[in-house]
């Protein structure tokens, strides 16, 4: 660890904070429908919009109806991305004449991409055309981000609201979340990315003779307008097959710094839009407190392990820390630092192999996944996810002081227990239940590149990357299969459907009762009492999943030894 290493981690901590109020304040008048700096241009292109859909944005919309809209908008993204890979090779805008994409993967990749996850179980630059990444791909990157930030805001308004029947329209939210918030910024960070030397051309792949006079094909493409929602959607799916290790991704230290920051941007700024939309800014400092500990810590952990680098190589001299599977351009310490910060939100997107970190800094990632990608979390859905602990945390704190737990003037009851638990325990349900079928199964057991616990590894990390929508990979695991094709996405959609539905309901829920004025014997919610115990619940709850899957893997083994497989124990 050097001090560098340490300004750049702080640096970055800085530049987020400093973008929380600014962000916030724009984004809480756009959602509550109020005058922006850019209403003279964009509110005419708004009301196009809703004219040509028919739509009344005056008119909102019951929690029931606001999930049937969300579902019906991601069922429409599928059938659209879905056809787009298998007609690929029958469209325009493919010079490199790639080939339809077989059912399997195009199920995989379109459920991945509408449900914000971007998981890919291929090399993009091998395998999609240049109409595929942007009709496809990067249209869903703005589309599955907006409806995570649609669906927060939603949920804030339940805390916000009182006996009120609605929690807004969703057709509003989705426009204003993509018109206002994502456009605008991925406009000029497109344009930054291409100065930095991300390509964003039409062009066709280009071909190089090498020093040694071999001849190299260059992939090249419309990569800078991906690049940018990618980040700042905390979607994560690269154009091309490295991410943003490849150069033509992520080109620089600068460019390498703004990526970082942007992931968490709109993520954290809209803690900053909960406390100003419940009418109290404390309560969203509290919660990005709580999301600060937990990252810092994530932090330290990461930067020190790989700061130490493995007993192997420290033993065969190779001193200085562990450089496997990094980039040279951004070092140990902004890898470390990106990795932490991809697997806190929902983003996927890499600058290093994880699955060439040391043991302690690739567990750090995992955990992140784990918990639930609460800490900052993807663009809505960080926020929605952390609102689910904070209810477990209120229903805890009542049960040991004997009161009906309140938050922000709500009771806090069964309904909304019941429906934050489903949140919760749906995603261990996914994360352990199809890691323990793929390691007692052929199909599962042909997919690790290592034997033994690492391997084991390799599949747990697939599945917790899919069940939490994060889209990173142990680089290690075959995954471009049918079988795991097929059952990574189901874990995508029950990652994403399972938490988002309850949620909604929780939102309805809350809206339409009454606030309470606060008494003697309310619970504060904004000072460090609060922010510990929301700390230790997340830990405490996030434990179900995590501790159980360190104790599975001697059960995996002897289940794959009494069904006849072998799982070797090298590695």
């Amino acid at each position: 660890m050097t001090l560098n290493g340490w300004m750049q981690i702080a640096l970055y901590c800085a530049v987020v904070l400093a973008l929380v109020k600014p962000l916030g304040l724009y984004m809480t008048r756009v959602f509550n429908g109020e005058r922006t700096w850019l209403s003279p241009i964009l509110a005419p292109v708004e009301r196009g919009f809703y004219r040509a859909a028919g739509i009344d944005p005056r008119q909102e919309q019951h929690w029931l109806a606001y999930a049937g809209g969300v579902i019906l908008f991601h069922g429409l993204g599928f059938a659209l991305l879905y056809a787009i890979l298998r007609l690929q090779a029958l469209l325009p805008l493919n010079p490199a004449e790639q080939a339809a994409v077989a059912p399997d993967l195009a199920f995989n990749t379109a459920t991945s991409f509408v449900t914000n996850t971007n998981w890919q179980s291929y090399g993009g630059e091998t395998t999609l055309s240049y109409l595929a990444q942007m009709l496809g791909l990067t249209h869903q990157n703005f589309l599955s981000a907006a409806t995570g930030i649609a669906v927060a805001v939603a949920l804030i308004r339940g805390f916000a609201r009182a006996s009120s029947g609605t929690i807004g329209s969703f057709w509003v939210d989705v426009t204003r979340a993509t018109l206002y918030v994502l456009v605008p910024l991925c406009i000029p960070y497109a344009l930054f990315l291409v100065w930095q030397g991300v390509p964003q051309t039409l062009g066709a792949s280009i071909d190089a003779t090498t020093l040694e006079g071999a001849k190299q094909t260059i992939a090249i493409g419309p990569v800078a307008s991906q690049v940018a929602i990618k980040m700042l959607g905390t979607n994560g799916g690269g154009f091309f097959n490295a991410n943003a290790a490849h150069p033509f991704e992520n080109p620089t230290a600068l460019s390498n710094f703004v990526q970082m920051v942007s992931i968490f941007a709109i993520g954290a700024a809209l803690t900053n839009v909960f406390g100003r939309m419940v009418g109290d800014e404390r309560q969203g400092w509290a919660i990005l407190g709580a999301m600060g500990i937990l990252f810092l810590a994530g932090v330290v952990v990461t930067y020190w392990a790989e700061a130490q680098g493995g007993s192997v190589l420290n033993g065969l001299g190779f001193t200085g820390g562990n450089f496997e599977g990094k980039e040279v351009r951004f070092g140990i310490s902004a890898s470390a630092l990106f990795a932490v910060i991809t697997t806190a939100a929902s983003c996927g997107a890499v600058n290093a192999m994880h699955d060439s970190f040391t043991a302690l800094g690739g567990m750090i990632p995992l955990i992140n996944m784990q918990l639930g990608e609460v800490v900052i979390g993807g663009v809505g859905a960080g926020l929605y996810g952390m609102l689910v602990f904070v209810i477990v945390a209120i229903f805890v704190a009542g049960l040991m002081v004997g009161r009906t737990p309140e938050y922000l003037g709500k009771k806090i009851e069964a309904r909304e227990v019941k429906m934050a638990m489903l949140g919760i325990l749906c995603l261990p349900l996914m994360m352990l239940g199809f890691t323990a079928l793929a390691t007692v199964l052929p199909a599962g057991l042909a997919g690790p590149a290592n034997a033994g616990p690492h391997g084991f590894t390799e599949i747990l990390y697939a599945y917790t990357s899919a069940a939490a929508n994060n889209g990173s990979a142990f680089g290690g695991l075959t995954a471009n299969t049918v079988f795991y094709n097929s059952t990574l996405a189901i874990g995508m959609l029950v990652g994403r459907f399972f938490v988002k539905i309850p949620v909604l309901a929780i939102a309805g829920s809350l809206a339409a009762k009454k606030t309470l004025p606060a008494s003697a014997g309310t619970f504060p919610t904004h000072g460090g009492l609060f922010i510990g115990l929301l700390v230790g619940v997340i830990l405490i709850v996030g434990g179900l999943t995590f501790f159980p899957s360190l104790a599975l893997g001697p059960v995996v083994e002897q289940l794959a030894g009494a069904a006849g497989q072998t799982f070797a124990t090298g590695g």
